[in-house]
């Protein structure tokens, strides 16, 4: 009866089968095979142009969007069939096939077969999804090899004689196409001058206004902001710095519509005025940047070189942003000529140079920077730090690519010079800009924080400024020849993610992580300080039990925020238990002493033989408890030193706490009298004293001893409780101030050692003296010599 049955369900899925050849949902098969032998053949063939070849890439990337879409059909259906047929079991092979219910047998054919069906269209969309991402990592590596080629490619010196009368030929050509106009000038045209000439008036008046006069009101603004002492100069100046460009940059957009509303420029004129705003944006742009880095002021300059370096530093940008322009416009005017390359390169070789030179200067000024040194550093020494070394290799960058570039093109390789040089000016500017708006972000964090200056150092503005650079860096690859599909391919497969077993983690459930965890670990910080400020204290809990509650909310806190984020950014990370489990024996055995102190830690919270604020000896350490943390707890002594004391040997080791539960304590003050002393008026004496102390309980009353017949003296012993062991040694300070008055008062002698010295034979040493008085004598009545000429010289 299973046979049949499972017969029956081989059937269902027989029937089933044409799903197997189904479209996928919302793409047209017929055209998309179409598509992809045209791009088999493009690809195989290797003859279509650049061009042809990205937009072939364009349209497979639009499917491949649209089959990556579809294979996450039904996914969710699919997942629940899956768990229903393994929930049934594995089918039993050979002869106890027939021992398997009937019914089961029935379900398992059942969800087979619409598990199948689903899957359909799925595998179809994964098999299309997987030739669409080869054909495109295929023209990929053809649009790659390619570019590599122009880069190697040989071309012709600009140092060719040959070429120098053509290059002035094609570039007065186009100086003279710029003017042409297709129409000769009518009447018709004069009337609409007639009629724009006020608009032109304005244009060109505004322009030249805010050209002229626009960085003067702006430095007018910084002045009076600084002479009102506004609060977050800081900020109030990179404003001004960037309506010093743009106030300019209005001007010129204005004057080049002005221009062009004259008339008097051809169709290859207008086009070269339509280049004005970008070209005015690249050179304002160019400038603000070094004015930032090399800045007059010592408190803006990002780069704190001497004052010469920076003003260098500024005329050369300057330098390249004004060739960078020639470049822009000589190109423009030789494209409307020729299209001949070696033209191009005579034309531009000059430019090129200027550029290379003032890349060169920069080079230097950026290879001798070094931090400045701390006001309280005692010597002159330069502090080498991890921004020092990276303007330092940026300016070695600098010196190679500035001579490489002008040889490469003076030899012929005019594509690969262009490669490095441009690209690496552009590097620089876009670093420069970085520095800038991190330093925006610090002077904007400390405004708000009121730190000042000082915020320059703080985390966030760095962390801000590692953000910058990851938004930086697409530009930066573009600028050194990515193309937009590149970025676009590498965003593509960051956004899928990747795969760890059967489980694909993508930025998305990152994302989602970091938010959940984040808001779980916050919810944990709230409820701990509304705990510690406004619950607990409260209650008459003590101040380690409070300070264990809120730790150990503080740990399950944050470990139920961990499996939460985890939960729901759907991480299944069953897949990692096999390896988890075998790192977790190597871990194991490497820090089996952290994991010690970390349940010892626990175990102190919880059982709470200790709390901050006890005075405690352990190991020889005697101190108040001042922190207990999961893995250590510290110890202030009494010498006003911490002592980092872990957990284990507070479990483990013998601990003595002097203020566990209560602080009454006993002192022992030790007293010596001579002997002959009337032992009970002094027993009487050092009672008084002790009961006169205001910190000394008299329930126990205090006791004196009469404790040891010393060899000095008689040894007594005053032994009290205190209200407060914590005052003790205050306390032995009074005590025996008293003790040292009432026994002068008493007359009472407090005896110290005394020796006595006896000479075994005296005589031997009356004997010495006597000969050492007689010697001397004779030596006080002996004549003295004469003293020589050579002596008195």
């Amino acid at each position: 009866m299973t046979r049949l049955i499972a017969a029956l369900g081989l059937i269902v899925v027989l029937c089933t089968a044409p799903a197997l050849a189904q479209e996928v949902p919302g793409v047209d098969e017929d055209r998309w095979d179409t598509l992809s032998k045209r791009a088999a053949t493009m690809v195989e063939n290797e003859t279509a142009e650049d061009p042809a070849l990205e937009a072939m890439r364009k349209r497979l990337t639009e499917y491949r969007a649209e089959f990556e879409a579809a294979s996450g059909l039904n996914a969710n259906r699919i997942k629940i069939l899956r768990d229903q047929i393994a929930a049934l079991g594995t089918p039993a092979e050979g002869e106890q096939t027939d021992a398997e219910p009937p019914d089961v047998a029935s379900k398992r054919a059942e969800l087979t077969a619409e598990l199948n069906t689903l899957l359909a269209p799925v595998q179809t969309a994964e098999a299309a999804f997987l030739e669409a991402n080869g054909l495109i990592e295929q023209i990929d590596a053809i649009l790659r090899e390619r570019q590599a080629a122009r880069l190697l490619q040989l071309g012709p010196s600009p140092f060719n004689p040959m070429l120098w009368d053509d290059a002035l030929v094609h570039l007065q050509r186009g100086l003279q196409l710029i003017w042409q106009t297709e129409t000769p000038a009518t009447d018709r045209a004069a009337d609409d001058l007639r009629q724009k000439l006020p608009l032109i008036f304005f244009a060109a008046l505004l322009g030249l206004v805010l050209i002229l006069r626009g960085q003067v009101w702006a430095t007018m603004i910084v002045g009076r902001l600084r002479r009102k002492g506004a609060r977050g100069l800081g900020i109030w100046r990179f404003v001004v710095s960037l309506l010093r460009i743009l106030l300019p940059y209005i001007g010129i957009v204005a004057l080049a519509l002005a221009a062009d509303m004259t008339g008097y420029f051809g169709p290859r004129g207008s086009d070269l005025l339509a280049l004005i705003p970008t070209v005015g944006a690249l050179m304002l742009g160019f400038r603000w940047v070094s004015e930032r880095v090399f800045s007059r002021d010592d408190d803006e300059a990002l780069l704190l070189v001497d004052q010469g370096s920076r003003q260098k530093g500024r005329f050369y940008v300057g330098a390249i942003t004004a060739a960078i322009v020639i470049d822009v416009v000589l190109r423009t005017v030789m494209e409307f000529a020729t299209s001949d390359e070696g033209a191009l390169a005579v034309v531009t070789y000059p430019v090129t140079l200027i550029i290379a030179f003032s890349l060169f200067q920069i080079g230097r000024i950026l290879r001798h920077y070094a931090d400045p040194a701390p006001a309280d550093t005692p010597d002159d020494t330069p502090r080498v730090s991890t921004f020092s070394r990276v303007v330092n290799g940026l300016g070695l960058g600098a010196v190679v690519v500035a001579i490489a570039a002008p040889v490469l093109k003076a030899i012929g390789y005019f594509n690969a010079g262009e490669a490095i040089l441009q690209p690496y000016v552009l590097t620089l500017v876009l670093l420069g800009l970085v520095m800038a708006l991190q330093r925006f972000s610090a002077d904007v964090y400390g405004a708000l924080t009121g730190q000042g200056a000082e915020a320059r150092d703080a985390l966030m503005p760095v962390l801000f400024g590692m953000l910058l650079l990851m938004l930086v860096a697409p530009l930066l690859a573009l600028a050194w020849g990515a193309r937009v599909s590149d970025l676009a391919e590498l965003w593509g497969q960051f956004s899928r993610g990747f795969a760890i077993g059967e489980t694909r983690i993508s930025p998305t459930d990152f994302l989602t992580f970091a938010v959940i965890f984040a808001l779980g670990y916050i919810l944990t910080r709230v409820i701990q300080s509304a705990l510690r400020s406004n619950v607990l204290p409260k209650t008459k809990m003590d101040i380690g039990g409070q300070n264990a509650i809120v730790s150990g909310l503080g740990y399950f806190g944050i470990f139920l925020a961990a499996v939460l984020a985890i939960t729901g950014a759907g991480i299944d990370l069953s897949s990692l238990a096999i390896v988890a489990g075998a790192l977790s024996v190597g871990i194991g055995f490497g820090l089996q002493n952290i994991v010690s102190n970390f349940v010892s830690g626990i175990i102190l919270l919880i059982e709470r033989p200790i709390s901050e604020g006890d005075w405690i000896e352990v190991g020889g350490q005697m101190g108040y408890v001042r922190d207990i943390s999961v893995r250590s707890t510290r110890i202030e002594t009494f010498d006003r030193t911490d002592v980092i004391v872990p957990n284990a040997d507070l479990v483990s080791g013998t601990v003595t706490n002097f203020t566990r539960g209560n602080t009454v304590g006993r002192v022992i003050v030790p007293v010596g009298v001579a002997y002959g002393t009337d032992t009970r008026k002094v027993d009487r004496i050092l009672r008084e004293i002790a009961e006169a102390h205001p910190m000394v309980l008299m329930n126990p009353p205090p006791t004196v001893l009469l404790v040891n017949f010393g060899a000095d003296s008689l040894e007594f012993e005053i032994r009290a409780i205190l209200r407060d062991v914590n005052w003790t040694m205050p306390v032995k300070n009074d005590l025996n101030h008293s003790i040292a008055e009432r026994f002068v008062a008493e007359g009472i002698e407090i005896p110290f050692a005394q020796r006595d010295l006896w000479l075994r034979n005296p005589e031997v040493l009356q004997d010495a003296l006597r000969a050492r008085q007689v010697s001397g004598e004779a030596a006080a009545d002996a004549p003295s010599a004469p003293i020589a000429d050579d002596d008195k010289a």
